[in-house]
């Protein structure tokens, strides 16, 4: 989002608590004042397991109450009857829009349609929705470039352009039902793939393609059942020497499951795992050495473009969009705001995410 639209919605939320205390304010019958909602916007997250959505939903709450809006957030714990639900009381209680981050991308069509009927618009949040027209914009990250950052850590730490190698390598994604996933996956092999055609690199389990490393759910114990099989498998004699992980939930069980195979000493270094998200956790793993990277996504901006959708919608304007083809949803071509996502290791979790003012250092280093 450029700094004049930023600019535009602070003003937006300056001009609307100003206008609460001057004109938009009721009385009871006591002669006080009440103040005046613009509405409520419902926010469907997909679970509180994960920091970055409780973070999320809590940065769209601050920034719409800015505005003038109430909101209904809420967490469907990874179940999708559970978010359709949820969805569905949104619509009944009249929400003038839907923010909505899916469980499942393909299982809301229904209920957005319902959504369409009541004439609420719906933002995709992060993660695209598919298979609906009833999808008025899609706010996220460049997840293709996130997949690219990971693997070209790994390159650049296993210094794949002039080292001889061969190099040891075990592939992961994320859960097949988020379109996120490919798009992870895509952009880091498009790095990889070079390398392991010429054989620099080498996947020794064989598995390879993206139907064959996804992790349901993104399941950190689904991810940890299969690393602890592969290191039985296929590394009882060689030493792993990377690991493309897509979240830092799964990057930390991946290092269980390594730890427990011995890795972490000094004779058997752990390999070289990437991450997604910045986690606090995984962050204080980055600064001790233990997992090598993440990918940062300031969610605190991604609120800004999502309640800027929200909100233009809302007064009968056109959202701002950077991209409006490449994300296809299967049924139409989603108009979307892209952030650029950053890679962080060891050498810039300080200035990124210390100076950046998303961690302390005493959370990180404390």
């Amino acid at each position: 989002m450029s700094r004049r639209t930023l600019a535009r919605v602070a003003l937006a939320g300056a001009a609307v608590l100003m206008l609460a205390g001057l004109s938009g304010c009721g009385s009871d019958d006591a002669g006080a004042s009440v103040a005046v909602s613009s509405g409520t916007i419902g926010v469907a997250m997909p679970t509180t397991s994960s920091t970055r959505w409780v973070n999320d939903g809590d940065n769209m709450k601050k920034q719409f109450e800015l505005l003038g809006y109430q909101t209904d957030v809420k967490f469907a714990e990874d179940d999708v009857k559970t978010q359709v639900a949820q969805i569905q009381g949104m619509i009944d209680e009249h929400a003038k829009a839907l923010i909505v981050a899916a469980v499942d991308g393909t299982a809301l069509t229904d209920v957005l349609a319902k959504a369409a009927d009541a004439d609420i618009p719906v933002i995709a949040y992060d993660r695209l929705i598919r298979d609906t027209a009833n999808v008025s914009y899609y706010a996220s990250f460049d997840n293709f470039r996130v997949g690219v950052l990971q693997a070209g850590y790994l390159a650049r730490t296993l210094k794949l352009s002039s080292a001889p190698g061969p190099f040891t390598i075990e592939l992961f994604a994320g859960d097949s039902k988020d379109n996120n996933a490919g798009f992870f996956f895509n952009g880091a092999m498009s790095v990889l793939k070079p390398y392991l055609r010429s054989g620099k690199l080498e996947v020794r389990s064989g598995q390879q393609s993206f139907a064959r490393v996804t992790t349901a759910g993104w399941s950190g114990d689904v991810a940890q059942k299969r690393m602890t099989t592969l290191l039985g498998q296929d590394y009882t004699s060689t030493r792993l020497d990377a690991v493309l992980s897509p979240y830092d939930g799964i990057s930390r069980s991946i290092i269980a499951a390594l730890q427990k195979d011995g890795y972490g000493k000094k004779s058997k270094p752990l390999p070289a795992i990437t991450g997604q998200d910045a986690e606090l956790e995984s962050v204080k793993d980055i600064a001790a050495g233990t997992q090598g990277e993440t990918v940062y996504k300031d969610s605190r901006e991604l609120a800004k473009v999502a309640v800027q959708m929200a909100d233009s919608l809302i007064s009968g304007n056109t959202p701002e969009v950077n991209d409006t083809k490449q994300y296809n949803n299967g049924v139409k071509d989603v108009p979307s705001f892209l952030l650029q996502p950053v890679s962080v290791d060891r050498t810039n979790y300080q200035t990124v995410l210390i100076d950046g003012g998303y961690y302390t250092a005493d959370q990180i280093e404390g």
